[in-house]
């Protein structure tokens, strides 16, 4: 997952605010800097897995001097904040195959270190990138 810029702020009789310019509606507090940056990655995780159950397409991080350069952003501090790392899940899936091509796949898997899975994922990886 990408990291995302996270603007903390702070008006005189509050906490620690904090915002995310690429996720409007994306909003938490904290009453110290650590606090706010801390609740800041559990806000971003609980917002994006919102938005991915949702099928929303989750945006690309913008650019900081962009953010920095916008006036209503001036007495904020930017914090890059990373986004949840997303595990894919695994489905079990039935292929049929040549014997003789199947006993190559796992002779060549054994040598390189890997599972029959395994390669056969990288080597589709490769060959629709390829294409």
């Amino acid at each position: 997952m990408a990291t995302y810029i996270a603007l903390i702020h702070k008006d005189a009789d509050s906490d620690f605010g904090v915002s995310f310019p690429d996720f409007p509606g994306c909003v938490t507090a904290g009453r110290t800097l650590d606090e706010a940056r801390a609740h800041a990655v559990e806000a971003l995780a609980l917002h994006i897995e919102g938005m991915l159950e949702d099928a929303v397409e989750i945006p690309a991080p913008s650019d900081l001097d962009a953010i920095i350069a916008n006036r209503k952003n001036k007495n904020a501090v930017a914090v890059l904040v990373d986004g949840p790392v997303r595990t894919p899940k695994t489905v079990r899936v039935n292929i049929t195959l040549p014997e003789d091509t199947l006993a190559e796949i796992d002779a060549y898997a054994e040598t390189a270190g890997t599972t029959r899975s395994g390669l056969i994922a990288t080597a589709t990886r490769k060959f629709i990138r390829a294409a």
